[in-house]
């Protein structure tokens, strides 16, 4: 299925910086709550199955580039808002992205 450059730009997608990691015991895969913020477009949480692939220290004050404009989605019982995007390695490791340089918070990726 090809995607249309339409499709590509009804994604809204943002830099945020995470500022809290909390550990989510009951989701089926090893994951934290992140509380990532984006200037001036507020917080917002996302569920991210990441805990195998990093520490909660390591994610602190990073950036990263998310979905921002996804409908909301229950994720163990707890309310996912945003999608962090990531690169799926061939051993299955996740590698989060973010800008190669500090981007202003919020800022839109064209």
């Amino acid at each position: 299925m090809s995607a249309t450059i339409e499709d590509f730009q009804r994604l809204d997608m943002r830099v945020g910086k995470i500022i809290e990691v909390i550990d989510v015991p009951q989701a089926r895969k090893p994951s934290f709550r992140l509380t990532i913020d984006f200037g001036p477009h507020g917080l917002r949480r996302s569920v991210a199955a990441a805990k195998t692939d990093y520490a909660a220290d390591e994610l602190v004050g990073r950036q990263v580039v998310c979905v921002f404009n996804l409908p909301p989605r229950r994720v163990a019982g707890v309310s996912s808002e945003v999608l962090v995007l990531a690169a799926t390695e061939a051993d299955g490791k996740l590698c989060l992205l973010r800008p190669d340089r500090e981007a202003e918070l919020g800022s839109h990726i064209t």
